[in-house]
């Protein structure tokens, strides 16, 4: 039997048809192109069992492009949050309104038009034409080009771009012209359950017997993946600052913001409220736009006083003495090009007479949940708030 030129596909697709993982994005037919982009935005570099609740939440909010498109940005980023790569999110919000402004709010059905889309790349593209348009596109992600190393015995880098384009032809060739969405819905769900890094599972896998990695005796040695070098590790210290008595600044009430707060109380704020201080992270860069606990890079000694002149420079007096003090809490978050180790210290602060910057805000516990904070400070807020 010619194993690279068996054609495999009619066994993928009756396995699919018996063994499709339930999803809340692939309850309808024919498939809303707005809720497969949203899904599969969504999945990108963050896994399916996580995502299901955010997909149903943001559901309820934006059911549409048109309400989506109606939403503040601020509002799309707090439903987001939790689920990281906050790019993701903007991208998604400015494109919808491309969607409305130069479509009619109707998703392009070509992939030059659909890739034009600000976060859109050749994935994407190629997800939202065959599962919602019935296009034949591929889809090419992480799992098919498992599946496919393993299934062709591909010993190179599948990383590289070369192997990248060899396998997208092969997924081309194969792909089931009636069904092009569903062909590769089906290659996703053989790789995130059968055909699963490490070791498969080829006891019960349909193309077990046309797998050329497992003839060779090779399933477990592909597929061969060279990464990038180490990413690198930022150590941050970081204060949860809490008002201390009598204080002066911007502050955030259940009134307006901007407003001054000089005594126990003010415009219906109780006395015993606890105020805590959040810094907006830049417009543009990581986490852009972001509310965070106030930071800075260094850890112990050196980390504690760096950013103890920084709150000094915004006319903070500092309650207690720093030096002794020990972090409660320590953070590893790991983005994908480098990594927080977050040592997080409670820190209590009396605001002198100067005004806040605009970029800082003295925020009551009870409106915290808000404030769209950045994923580590998330956790942090969790533990304080």
């Amino acid at each position: 039997m010619d194993l690279f030129n068996e054609n495999w596909t009619p066994l993928l697709m009756q396995w699919y048809d018996k063994n499709k993982r339930e999803l809340p994005w692939r309850t309808e037919s024919p498939r809303d192109p707005y809720k497969v982009w949203v899904s599969e935005i969504m999945l990108q570099q963050t896994r399916v069992e996580a995502v299901k609740a955010y997909y149903t939440n943001w559901m309820e909010h934006f059911p549409d492009i048109p309400s989506l498109a109606a939403a503040e940005e601020e509002e799309a980023v707090r439903q987001w949050q939790g689920l990281g790569y906050y790019s993701r999110v903007r991208n998604l919000h400015t494109a919808v309104r491309e969607v409305m402004e130069n479509y009619g709010g109707h998703v392009p059905e070509t992939r030059e038009e659909i890739s034009k889309l600000k976060g859109i790349g050749d994935y994407t593209a190629g997800a939202i034409l065959s599962m919602a348009y019935g296009k034949r596109e591929t889809a090419v992600d992480g799992n098919v080009l498992r599946v496919f190393a393993r299934i062709y015995n591909i010993e190179e880098n599948i990383l590289s771009a070369k192997v990248k384009k060899e396998i997208t032809e092969l997924v081309k060739a194969r792909q089931d012209a009636e069904r092009p969405g569903d062909f590769n819905e089906a290659l996703m769900d053989l790789g995130a359950t059968v055909c699963i890094p490490g070791q498969p599972r080829c006891e019960v896998c349909p193309l077990a017997a046309v797998c050329m990695a497992r003839a060779a005796g090779k399933e477990t040695e592909i597929p061969l993946r060279i990464t990038k070098k180490e990413v690198p590790v930022e150590h941050l210290t970081v204060f949860v600052v809490k008002a201390a008595g009598s204080c002066h600044g911007v502050l955030d009430t259940d009134g307006e913001k901007q407003q001054r707060f000089t005594g126990q109380a003010m415009d219906g704020a109780v006395a015993d409220t606890d105020f805590f201080l959040l810094h907006r992270r830049p417009e543009k860069g990581l986490l852009a736009g972001m509310w965070e606990f106030p930071d800075c890079p260094g850890k112990g000694t050196e980390g504690k006083e760096s950013l103890a002149d920084v709150l000094k420079g915004l006319g903070l007096q500092l309650v207690g003495d720093l030096r002794k003090s020990k972090p409660v809490q320590k953070i590893r978050h790991v983005f994908s090009h480098k990594v927080w180790d977050m040592e997080v210290y409670p820190v209590e602060a009396v605001m002198g007479s100067i005004p806040l910057p605009p970029e800082w805000q003295w925020v009551s516990a009870d409106r915290m949940k808000e404030y769209n904070l950045a994923g580590p400070h998330n956790k942090i807020g969790k533990n304080f708030v």
